[in-house]
């Protein structure tokens, strides 16, 4: 509980601190007695007409009546975890944007504009990392227009939940019709105890190689890899596959993709054979890569994880790993300010389409075990 019950209630927070961190109590007269007071910890996004607008770690926003507040406070930065390596927002997203990167980009002021022919949201959004140069709406318009002409919706890629993340951002974007279409998180976690962990396959040999095979896509979880999705997989400074190989030529039993860059190491693609679950070769794949990492200098590592994937997050929670930030792709609003409907990229697809496209490339796959978000 933020509030103790030595805490004198007072609202000691004002318009003036949008921006900041705060935790405010509020009264619900129709909630049963137990359950009156709510207690919300997040960044103060608006304070407008009387509402309070704060956004939580997770990206969710909550709206809050002033008449309701209780008590409220400005409170300090989240600590720094003990656990794995430190790390700020900006580092983090940088290293990311290395690993899987676009064919085609731009920059508009901090923003960097990124197309790959719309396979995956990550390489065909844009990364806000500072301000754009000129103002919001003239910032998204060059945005709109630019992916317009590329046959692509414009994204937007921000973040929440750690210090330097982009809740304000993200509330002016949804003031403004951008709609949040996806949500995942980053974890990072050590890479030596990663590395050091027993193979509980030892028969298994985990093949190591800087390209993707045949084999290796066939297991991938979106099908239909074309040339421009070839580069973004290989795309990044130290870029490593490794295949599990199956009982079946061509067949892996698991694979795997990692990046290293300096001192990080970024898992991606872990997948496994239906037929082979349960049987720890996600742990092969990451271990062998993991040493490849250390041998290479790498000290740390991240990956990528949807909120309700519950098998990875039980994983990689195993493997030492922890929440960072959560990160979030907004959508341009369904139409432009010409009436028009934005044309989608070829991979991406429309409506509902498009959601499970994108689970299946970017959040997930359908015909393995899937424990990475690409």
């Amino acid at each position: 509980m933020e509030f103790s019950a030595h805490f004198r209630l007072e609202v000691r927070i004002t318009p003036a601190d949008v921006g900041k961190r705060v935790s405010v109590r509020r009264l619900d007269e129709d909630a049963p007695t137990s359950e009156k007071f709510t207690d919300t910890v997040g960044v103060l996004t608006s304070w407008d007409d009387g509402v309070l607008l704060i956004t939580r770690r997770s990206g969710e926003s909550v709206r809050i009546p002033e008449s309701a507040l209780v008590a409220g406070k400005v409170v300090p930065a989240a600590p720094a975890r003990r656990r794995g390596p430190a790390a700020s927002y900006e580092e983090l997203a940088r290293v990311a944007a290395r690993a899987w990167q676009p064919v085609e980009r731009e920059r508009l002021g901090e923003w960097e504009l990124r197309a790959a022919a719309g396979f995956t949201r990550r390489a065909n959004s844009v990364l806000p990392l500072g301000a754009p140069g000129v103002p919001l709406d003239e910032a998204l318009s060059f945005v709109r227009e630019w992916y317009a002409a590329r046959g692509l919706p414009a994204y937007v890629q921000t973040a929440t939940g750690a210090a330097g993340t982009q809740e304000l951002l993200c509330a002016e974007l949804e003031a403004r019709g951008w709609i949040r279409e996806v949500s995942a998180e980053m974890w990072i976690g050590a890479l030596a105890p990663l590395g050091d962990r027993p193979d509980p396959e030892p028969d298994r040999p985990v093949v190591l190689s800087r390209a993707a095979d045949e084999a290796w896509l066939g297991r991938y979880q979106r099908k239909g890899v074309g040339e421009v999705a070839l580069k973004v997989l290989g795309s990044g400074p130290s870029v490593w596959f490794a295949t599990v190989p199956g009982t079946e030529p061509g067949s892996p039993a698991a694979i795997g993709r990692c990046v290293v860059d300096g001192r990080w190491a970024g898992f991606a693609a872990v997948e496994v054979d239906p037929a082979l679950r349960r049987q720890g070769l996600a742990t092969t794949v990451m271990a062998a890569l993991a040493r490849r990492a250390l041998d290479e200098g790498a000290s740390a590592a991240w990956l990528q994880v949807e909120a309700d994937n519950a098998g990875a997050r039980a994983l990689y929670t195993g493997m030492g790993f922890t929440t960072h930030h959560a990160y979030h792709h907004y959508r341009q609003p369904a139409a432009t300010p010409g009436g028009e409907e934005p044309v989608d990229g070829p991979s991406i697809g429309t409506g509902h389409e498009r959601a499970a496209a994108d689970r299946g490339g970017e959040f997930g796959g359908t015909a393995t075990e899937r424990y990475r978000s690409v």
